[in-house]
């Protein structure tokens, strides 16, 4: 028996589910986005290693475009022809794990010099 393919959530819940949760997310052409801003090569190159690394793990895959000094992340999922829980979930985590900041968490790990830009790599918001 085939399995049932998964339905996409409306278009009203997705919105109110990123309003809430991941509101530096939208909701735009079919797709759930978040554009990440970096200092440069360096760190546009980390944001998209951690895109990637976390949708393999996921086994959900991100479109992924990027330049110079940012990244765009857009979700959905194909199977469904729209958002369904894994892409919220999946944003999430992104949104977690590209701004995790050690340094404000306090703890062993101190992050990255804030004062020398020679080490700034993501732009938090």
């Amino acid at each position: 028996m085939a399995a049932e393919r998964e339905k996409p959530m409306p278009d009203a819940e997705v919105n109110a589910w990123l309003e809430k949760n991941l509101p530096t997310w939208r909701f735009e052409d079919g797709w759930i986005r978040r554009t990440y801003k970096t200092s440069g090569w360096k760190g546009t190159l980390i944001v998209i290693s951690t895109v990637g690394h976390l949708a393999e793990a996921a086994w959900h895959h991100p479109d992924i475009s990027a330049s110079y000094a940012w990244v765009e992340v857009r979700l959905v999922t194909h199977s469904a022809k729209g958002i369904t829980p894994k892409d919220l979930e999946l944003a999430q985590k992104i949104e977690e794990v590209v701004h995790w900041r050690p340094g404000k968490a306090g703890g062993a790990l101190e992050g990255t010099p804030e004062a020398d830009q020679r080490f700034a790599y993501i732009k938090y918001d």
